[in-house]
């Protein structure tokens, strides 16, 4: 099938892309990478009546360290997070989780702020933000607001993004990475597709080994990436011994409530889920005791 009609405008800065979307109304959607939109515009389930082009907006790409947040723009390419010392230096989950993200070529267009505005709930950089506690800034006609990543993901494929607001940056609160230990883990039919479930954490020890700050978030069991606040709180304070961990994790089972589809049942989804966040944690442990615990 062929995209339906469609005007087309290429802006160069933030406030022209604000200005575009004030006019195109709710049906004008941002373009950057596409590798979701296009398809979607392809098979005609996504119908935007004004595309607005912002590649040549250079303000949005970039990576850089602001305190004690490692800020991303939203037009950065996917490739260029991944390959950035930067990220690999102080937040190394995340380039962990960006080379699970499709393969080399849609990396190469897709970028940073697409991903967590298309909100699949299986993909990677919605979970690295929900479990990171990142702010995502937005920007319209009406100015700036920061969101939580707690508040930003609505439901599968949707966001609390205002129609008229343009995802500008996303801040990812950075652990000093000397003493923090991050876990990673999915499964997916093929290296390259959305995860069937994924987890994802990173701790801090003291010199004995006692769990001192610990986040771990689960995607691909619900509409939208789950923080796991209660397995955290269980885990605060203890000593992080495989059996431990288990037993925080059987609470996931009671958590989750994920739907079955033509890739996987929810059974399976729970049961995998479950055993990706005790694998997560189980590496973040590891992962912080080679960092010197």
């Amino acid at each position: 099938m062929k995209a339906a009609s469609f005007d087309y405008v290429r802006v160069t800065s933030v406030e022209e892309a604000c200005q575009a979307l004030a006019d195109g109304g709710e049906d004008a959607r941002i373009i950057a990478g596409g590798q979701t939109l296009v398809p979607l515009m392809a098979m005609r389930l996504a119908r935007p009546t004004l595309l607005i082009d912002i590649n040549d907006v250079t303000d949005l790409s970039g990576i850089s360290l602001e305190k004690n947040h490692l800020v991303i723009k939203a037009a950065t390419r996917q490739t260029d997070a991944l390959n950035s010392t930067t990220i690999q230096k102080l937040f190394p989950i995340l380039t962990e989780a960006l080379s699970h993200v499709g393969h080399t070529q849609t990396r190469n267009r897709g970028t940073v702020g697409g991903s967590l505005v298309n909100a699949d709930p299986a993909a990677e950089l919605p979970l690295i933000a929900i479990m990171a506690d990142a702010q995502l800034v937005a920007q319209s006609l009406s100015g700036i607001r920061q969101i939580a990543a707690a508040e930003f993901f609505e439901s599968a494929m949707a966001t609390t993004l205002a129609p008229n607001e343009c995802l500008i940056e996303v801040k990812f609160p950075i652990w000093d990475p000397i003493i923090t230990g991050h876990g990673f883990h999915e499964v997916s039919i093929r290296d390259s597709d959305f995860a069937l479930a994924a987890s994802s954490a990173r701790v801090i020890l003291d010199d004995s080994g006692i769990c001192q700050k610990l986040n771990v978030a689960i995607g691909g069991a619900s509409p939208v990436p789950l923080r796991l606040h209660q397995v955290e709180n269980e885990l605060a304070g203890k000593n992080l011994k495989g059996n431990v961990i288990n037993k925080a994790c059987n609470q996931i089972f009671d958590i989750v409530d994920p739907q079955s589809d033509v890739h996987a049942d929810a059974s399976y989804r729970r049961r995998v889920v479950k055993i990706l966040a005790e694998r997560a944690i189980s590496s973040a442990r590891e992962n912080a005791r080679g960092q010197g615990k």
